[in-house]
């Protein structure tokens, strides 16, 4: 076992009673929503929301991607986030004069991929989601973006991610693991969605982690694969494929780098990499740092990659990133065991099923 991950787990084990503190006030929150002591507001629209019960990623993003790309050419669709590490508060809706410091790296990236989709962030979402209504008010469904734990909210359809080798079945209360809820919150959840699984995944490690997970009998659990695509240049969008005999400078700041290393290491001839934390903010000395290692590199085939994430973060510096050989990997989420189409179908027949209620209520 690596040495660093050895002396992480001790540490977090010394911290079980603050795991134990924590989990009672999750446990109470949870009972006084469930008594509706607590009350949770409904909205007279579709609410799709996408969350898990853990730390970290679990692959949110691309997820509510796939949901954006299913949604947004048959119905006007929008989504909320908090926005994660911006420099602002309350509640902002993305324009053309946005950045990711703005609304946050996420949000930011679901408005670069889908301009017509009202992408919106605020912290306390029952707040937001009348002033979205508000400043769209032909919006048809909204999908909340992790937004399982906020129980403020009663969404309509919730789907419920797990990472592949960290089920939340395994895990236990943050800090000594990392859930930020209980286990038996999952069984709020409409969908139960593995991510993050090879795409090689049998049907027998299929079955043993369904079993694992224990669905309720209305729960359908689906399983996903992070599929990367060819890279574009972050400011022309020209693509480049990654060969065999590239030579690549991989930046990166997210939570699970490891497929991402994986991915480059199988791809190219050779890889250097600069790691920074999760959804870190790029200084014009980050660039500095990253265009020294970068002229290190002595192939006469060489470029940079990152992530998406990451690539919006970088965007203020557009100026400077117009001649650097800066790719981004695109990623999406791929459904295993042809299980498309039956989610789709599950997603737009609750969206659908919704307008029919409210013709019928109608009349």
């Amino acid at each position: 076992m690596n040495l660093n991950i050895f002396f992480l787990r001790s540490f977090r084990i010394l911290l079980f009673p603050f795991s134990l503190l924590y989990g009672l006030v999750i446990i109470i929150r949870n009972f006084l929503y469930n008594k509706k002591i607590f009350h949770s507001a409904s909205f007279n629209l579709p609410v799709i929301c996408v969350g898990n019960l853990s730390l970290g990623g679990t692959g949110k993003s691309p997820m509510v991607e796939y949901l954006l790309g299913l949604l947004h050419d048959k119905c006007e669709t929008a989504t909320l986030s908090r926005g994660y590490k911006r420099t602002t508060r309350g509640y902002i809706l993305a324009n053309e004069n946005t950045d990711a410091i703005d609304i946050g790296d996420e949000p930011m990236q679901f408005y670069a991929k889908f301009p017509d989709v009202a992408v919106a962030v605020g912290e306390e979402r029952i707040v937001a989601i009348p002033q979205l209504l508000h400043d769209k008010p032909g919006t048809q469904v909204i999908i909340l973006d992790d937004a399982f734990q906020h129980r403020a909210i009663k969404a309509g359809l919730n789907i419920l991610l797990t990472v592949y080798d960290d089920l939340y079945a395994d895990d236990f209360f943050f800090p000594t693991g990392d859930l930020r809820d209980q286990k038996i919150s999952a069984k709020r959840a409409d969908i139960i969605v593995v991510t993050k699984c090879p795409l090689s995944l049998s049907s027998a490690a299929r079955e043993k982690i369904v079993q694992q997970l224990k669905p309720l009998e209305h729960q359908r659990v689906f399983f996903t694969a992070i599929q990367y695509r060819i890279p574009y240049h972050v400011i022309t969008k020209n693509q480049k494929p990654i060969s065999l005999n590239d030579e690549i400078l991989l930046v990166y700041g997210v939570a699970h780098p490891q497929p991402l290393k994986e991915y480059i290491a199988a791809n190219s001839a050779a890889y250097d990499e600069i790691g920074y934390s999760d959804h870190h903010i790029f200084s014009i000395d980050d660039l500095k740092d990253i265009n020294k290692k970068f002229e290190k590199i002595q192939s006469p085939n060489k470029l940079i990659i990152t992530t998406e994430k990451d690539a919006v973060r970088l965007l203020k510096f557009k100026e400077q990133l117009l001649h650097v050989p800066l790719y981004i990997l695109p990623v999406q989420s791929v459904f295993l065991f042809n299980d498309a189409e039956v989610f789709n179908n599950l997603v737009m027949g609750f969206v659908n099923s919704f307008k029919k209620d409210n013709m019928e209520n109608a009349i």
